[in-house]
């Protein structure tokens, strides 16, 4: 296959961590979307417990019984991997694929390993005036993959399960990224555990809520025949013990519950935000709303300028221009503590005052 031009214009191997290496690790960081205060103590001891294992090769068969006992499924419909960012090279590379549609606005690496695998990506664009809503009429009717994100990173929307599992048909493989979802309260309109979607390919991350970026944890949650095409694409023992230890842990229940008690307290560090967001809107500034992730994104005129003086404040967030649909006017910013989110709202009352 030949690689789709159309990716010219947009770096889609830009992500928000690079808003804050070099010259941004001294910034106020609200580009990146891993929650802050993590991982508790808790979990860094579980973690730093495993490292007497490390002389082992790495056997992962507890952590894949306890993520399939987490979504009540059987062991042969779950994949560890190294991060959900693996999961895309894994799907791209391995599965038959004629016409793959990536639906955008969302986190760039499903796309960019399917080029990188050969394959013409199309992309359906969701618009600002339909607040960035999934139309599942723009989906064409014989693409064979379709890749969403629920909640939708960057735009925070949270798309009804019914709309994004209507997308489902015989033929069709859906990958459903909810690398979000348990920042959500109750994880309402997550799919995974569902096992009456056709083609369904649910995948999920433990690196943002609990704080394991630089440990690169996630899985797959799909169809036996699905998981073991997969599993044959990836290398020998691919996810590492400290890494199997934080994926059972995170999945216990203990876990659970602090993981619903933070998305509760993200529901209401975000509607603070928000408010303060509003504030500006005689400035011309517009909120992407309802927000439901651990994110919002903003409009703004001279949005890159805005992006720089608040640089020079102290605050890095995230440039939305390298998002396909998205120019340099859009800004994404990370969900943080109030005393947090007050400095910023401060600080970009003057940026908007200078530019």
């Amino acid at each position: 296959m030949r690689t789709d031009p159309a990716a010219a214009g947009h770096d889609l191997r830009h992500h928000g961590d690079a808003e804050v290496r070099d010259d941004g690790s001294a910034l106020t960081d609200l580009a990146v979307n891993v929650r802050a205060d993590t991982p508790p103590g808790w979990l860094r001891d579980h973690i730093a417990g495993s490292l007497s294992g490390l002389a082992a090769y790495p056997d992962g068969r507890a952590a894949r019984a306890a993520v399939a006992a987490r979504h009540g499924l059987p062991v042969e419909r779950v994949l560890l991997t190294a991060g959900a960012a693996e999961a895309f090279v894994l799907l791209a590379r391995a599965l038959e694929v004629r016409r793959p549609v990536v639906v955008h606005p969302q986190f760039t690496e499903p796309e960019a390993a399917l080029r990188d695998a050969g394959h013409t990506v199309d992309r359906v664009l969701l618009r600002e005036a339909d607040g960035f809503r999934l139309d599942p009429a723009a989906v064409p009717g014989d693409a064979d993959l379709v890749v969403l994100g629920n909640p939708t990173n960057p735009t925070s929307v949270l798309h009804p399960a019914g709309v994004v599992a209507g997308l489902a048909r015989p033929g069709r493989t859906l990958v459903v990224d909810e690398a979000f979802m348990d920042a959500v309260p109750g994880e309402r309109e997550a799919l995974a555990g569902r096992t009456d979607v056709p083609g369904l390919v649910v995948l999920r991350s433990l690196t943002k809520t609990w704080g394991l970026a630089g440990l690169r944890i996630g899985y797959v949650l799909a169809a036996p025949e699905t998981v073991a095409e997969l599993e044959r694409a990836q290398p020998l023992w691919p996810v590492s013990t400290p890494a199997l230890a934080a994926a059972e842990a995170c999945v216990a229940p203990r876990a659970l519950a602090e993981a619903a008690d933070a998305a509760r307290r993200i529901a209401a560090d975000r509607d603070h935000l928000v408010a303060g967001l509003r504030g500006f809107a005689g400035r011309g500034l517009r909120v992407v709303a309802p927000a439901e992730g651990p994110f919002v994104l903003i409009r703004v005129e001279r949005g890159a300028a805005v992006r720089g003086c608040l640089r020079g404040l102290g605050y890095a967030v995230r440039r939305g221009d390298t998002f396909p649909g998205l120019d340099e006017e859009w800004l994404r910013v990370a969900v943080r503590d109030r005393g947090t989110t007050d400095g910023f709202l401060h600080a970009l009352g003057r940026a908007l005052n200078t530019v």
